[in-house]
């Protein structure tokens, strides 16, 4: 089937509304990410104004309001807040949607079946859309990508849905698509957070890593240690643990997890406000202290904590970073390595082994930066996933040693990067010389990170977006399906970054750097 609109009726750039219109051009569709399978036609389909969620058929019951809430919020962000007038051409009236999920479970597991069918008749009476799905969060992503071919007609004040019928099937490429947050450097309030996990939904990435505390703060309550968080920066800066509780769900019901990180032994300075003892010394206060029993009796307790708070199957443990002087300079702990036949980096090794097996007690896998791997991965337990950060080569070597592993590499995935542009996002692959099957399936997928430093609630959406959006795109379409040269996406991303701005997220333009400003007036599709 082939699109109505030719090749050169449409010009990237031209009036807003115009372009706003259609959801085919002649530069291909304009889905982010694409999916793996799509077949249209020619014919425009009208919005009814009462659109009808059906579950006909349907395995899930939706008694926690789920499939609901997303339906309602989908038709939400088409509409755009428009006013719309029931004024249509022919008789040609889209009704509404008919959802078929077969598991009635709506636990969100780690690799759970996320694929769906959309498909969207040009004839019938009445006309309904029908999405497939095995679970209800393939469904949710069915919403997303249904919610992308639909568009205000600023002519006719109707909402239209172009070039039916058609048929989508699509499902992820790796089933860890992440974003990394930093509450440490800045505080997030909780709406600011919430709008993340939003944004995140619509290009379809599914973890939200909270690196919840750092040396600069401890923000989150910890009813077993009740004083760190006299580490927060101030009395309101702080996330009580019903908020850290209404964040997890809240995600959970967009299919967002959270993955919380606690970073030892280093990156620890502001644990130590509220309770000294976990310093070395009041004059040289991180790492935690390897020699003190109480260092791993509060990361129990944190780590107790969190299993009645974070669900997902993963925690943090950071391990990064790890400057041991304090150690050997503070004659107590050096003389604790040299009882215990220790120097400075079995030390080390010894405090991430130890944090590993408390986190393993709690029933979570864990995962590790880079640096554990480098020193002693031979020691790391066999459910350890390596995050790498500094380079490349990294997730070639963990897989060849049967670990599995997620990339980052700060050259390209760290978004307070600003001269990482979003080409360089597109182009990162996780699988660069890894070519065996076996070793494949053990890179889990990828993160961007959004590290804290420069940025807080007045910059974070801008210096995230488009750019994550673009790295996304490699985390969820097929290979195959993935633009050799990213010149070739450049109207597909705009068109995203576009529909970002749409739905209040404030992304950036495509132009120049991370969080750069508009260079001149103009439309947003050519910025």
């Amino acid at each position: 089937m082939a699109c109505i609109w030719d090749t050169h009726s449409l010009h990237f750039g031209l009036l807003f509304g115009i372009l706003l219109s259609f959801s085919v051009t002649t530069n291909g569709l304009k889905l982010w990410p694409m999916p793996k399978s799509v077949n249209y036609g020619s014919k425009t389909l009208y919005w009814s104004t009462n659109m009808q969620l059906r579950t006909d058929g349907s395995n899930y019951a939706d008694s926690s309001g789920i499939l609901k809430e997303a339906f309602e919020r989908v038709v939400n962000l088409i509409k755009a807040d428009h006013i719309i007038e029931a004024k249509f051409a022919n008789s040609s009236v889209l009704a509404g949607v008919n959802v078929v999920v077969h598991s009635s479970d709506d636990t969100l597991n780690f690799g759970i079946d996320e694929s769906y069918t959309l498909n969207v008749p040009a004839k019938g009476s009445p006309l309904y859309a029908k999405i497939e799905a095995s679970t209800i969060f393939g469904a949710l992503h069915a919403l997303e990508t249904f919610s992308q071919l639909c568009y205000f007609n600023f002519t006719s004040k109707v909402v239209e849905l172009h070039a039916a019928p058609w048929t989508i099937y699509d499902l992820p490429r790796f089933p860890y698509r992440g974003l990394l947050i930093d509450t440490s450097r800045h505080y997030l309030p909780v709406p600011v957070i919430k709008s993340v996990i939003d944004s995140m939904t619509y290009s379809k990435l599914n973890i939200l890593h909270w690196h919840i505390v750092d040396d600069q703060s401890f923000p989150i309550e910890i009813p077993s240690y009740p004083k760190l968080w006299d580490g927060a920066y101030s009395y309101t800066e702080r996330y009580t643990i019903n908020d850290a509780i209404d964040i997890v769900k809240y995600a959970e019901r967009k299919g967002v997890n959270v993955l919380a990180e606690i970073d030892v032994p280093g990156h620890t300075l502001s644990w130590g406000v509220g309770y000294s003892s976990l310093w070395p010394s009041k004059s040289c206060r991180e790492p935690l202290d390897v020699s003190n029993e109480f260092s791993f009796k509060v990361i129990d307790g944190i780590l107790s904590d969190f299993s009645k708070v974070f669900k997902f199957k993963f925690v943090h443990l950071g391990g990064d970073e790890v400057n041991t002087s304090c150690w050997t300079t503070t004659p107590r702990i050096k003389e604790w390595l040299n009882n215990h036949h220790m120097n400075e980096s079995d030390g080390y090794r010894y405090f991430v082994l130890r944090a590993q097996q408390i986190a393993l007690s709690h029933g979570y896998d864990i995962i590790n930066w880079e640096e554990t791997f480098n020193n002693f991965g031979d020691k790391l337990s066999p459910s350890t996933v390596v995050h790498n950060w500094l380079g490349g080569g990294v997730a070639q070597k963990v897989v060849a040693d049967g670990l599995r592993c997620i990339v980052s590499n700060q050259d390209k995935w760290y978004l307070d990067h600003l001269d990482a542009t979003w080409e360089g996002f597109y182009t990162n692959e996780p699988l660069t010389n890894i070519t065996n099957p076996a070793q494949q399936k053990l890179v889990l997928g990828g993160e961007v990170c959004m590290w804290g430093e420069h940025i807080d609630t007045s910059d974070i959406q801008q210096t995230i977006w488009p750019r994550a959006a673009a790295a996304a795109e490699r985390l969820w379409t097929p290979f195959d399906k993935l633009a050799k040269d990213p010149k070739d996406v450049i109207s597909r991303l705009a068109h995203f970054r576009c529909l970002l701005n749409q739905r209040g997220v404030q992304a950036a333009p495509l132009i120049g750097n991370g969080r750069e400003a508009p260079s001149d007036p103009g439309s947003c599709f050519k910025q």
